[in-house]
């Protein structure tokens, strides 16, 4: 995936310096930033980067990435976590891991296309934070300059152009939304509370490149002293990416739907009296939406009858709200403004399969 690639690029290179100089004081991070009650204006007030227009983590900031990503309008993210020294977070077998005060999740959005990104040519979007406080999680999200040379906090939100191109080189000329507090509780909400989605042990059991050779991130964060509780790796769930062609069609399409979807449509989302559950580990074929009603129909259902209907794509509203990009109509209803073309195809050739 061009999220592996990128990734493998920096630690490759750049986090080989860090070892050898991770002695540096002004590469350490600021943990009064990550729980002060007033946000920072600038991201790197936090600290969380030695050098941060090149996005190389600071002493103690680990970089990550996962099985199946959350589709974001062809953005390439950059993913890294702090926890803070000596209180790890608890393994979770299902759910994200319980991260302790002080915890920050960090994400970069950006598109090819920059001058001065990540020695990647890559143009720097936002940089999403979610800081774990006495208050709970923290959403805030920062907007990069023109420059590149910093993120400001932006916490209303804003709409940007953007013109890129995708891993196969389609170009690409949209608006980009950076989504304001409000938007973030919408998506990351698990039974009323505050959540992170995608640190979870299915979406990290999987090798990552670092400096040192490729390692297993559970193994990876068990050894760093970030995670505690964690089984063997080949004890774990494990979702698989849903590009893999050599996975599973059912297993390539649940993974996409747990990581797109299932963040609301679960018995704890906010979208729960839908009764349609999403969620990797959902048993209940109805329940999964196949040969299930809506609950409500109306414009959103494209005068189709059934949330999946097995053998017919085409009379799917599942499929109709993904690949739909109108508002009120696609799902998710935020995050995204393009379809995920891609992903329609597997799920499209998934329901052909179903009976």
């Amino acid at each position: 995936m061009a999220i592996c690639r990128i990734v493998t690029t920096v630690t490759a290179i750049l986090l080989t310096v860090i070892s050898l100089m991770a002695t540096s004081a002004a590469w350490a991070v600021s943990e009064s930033a990550i729980l002060a009650r007033k946000p920072p204006k600038l991201l790197s007030e936090y600290g969380l980067f030695a050098d941060l227009p090149a996005q190389i983590p600071a002493k103690d900031v680990l970089p990550y990435t996962l099985n199946t990503p959350l589709f974001t309008d062809h953005a390439r993210k950059l993913r890294f976590v702090f926890v803070p020294s000596g209180k790890p977070a608890t393994y979770n077998d299902s759910e994200a891991f319980e991260f302790p005060l002080g915890t920050a999740l960090i994400k970069t959005f950006a598109y090819p296309g920059g001058r001065n990104g990540p020695g990647r040519n890559l143009r720097l979007i936002e940089t999403r934070l979610l800081l774990k406080t006495d208050r709970g999680w923290q959403a805030w999200a920062y907007l990069w300059n023109e420059e590149q040379t910093d993120a400001k906090l932006k916490i209303t939100g804003a709409r940007l152009n953007v013109k890129s191109e995708t891993a196969d080189g389609t170009k690409l000329d949209f608006t980009y939304s950076v989504p304001n507090r409000n938007q973030c509780k919408g998506c990351h909400s698990l039974s009323g509370e505050f959540t992170p989605i995608g640190p979870s042990a299915r979406n990290l059991n999987g090798d990552f490149e670092y400096p040192d050779g490729a390692m297993n991130q559970l193994q990876r964060w068990t050894n760093a002293g970030i995670l505690s509780g964690a089984p063997d790796p080949a004890g774990a769930p494990k979702a698989v990416d849903w590009r893999n062609e050599a996975a599973s069609l059912d297993d390539r399409a649940r993974a996409w739907l747990d990581v797109n979807c299932a963040h609301c449509h679960r018995r704890e989302g906010p979208a729960s009296n839908s009764g349609l559950f999403l969620t990797w580990n959902e048993g209940d074929p109805v329940a999964l939406g196949i040969g299930k009603r809506p609950v409500a129909a109306g414009r959103g259902s494209g005068g189709r009858l059934y949330d999946i209907a097995p053998g017919d794509p085409d009379g799917s509203i599942l499929l109709y709200r993904v690949e739909s990009i109108e508002p009120g109509v696609m799902m998710p209803e935020i995050g995204r403004s393009l379809a995920d073309h891609e992903a329609a195809q597997l799920l499209r050739a998934w329901i052909s399969t179903l009976r």
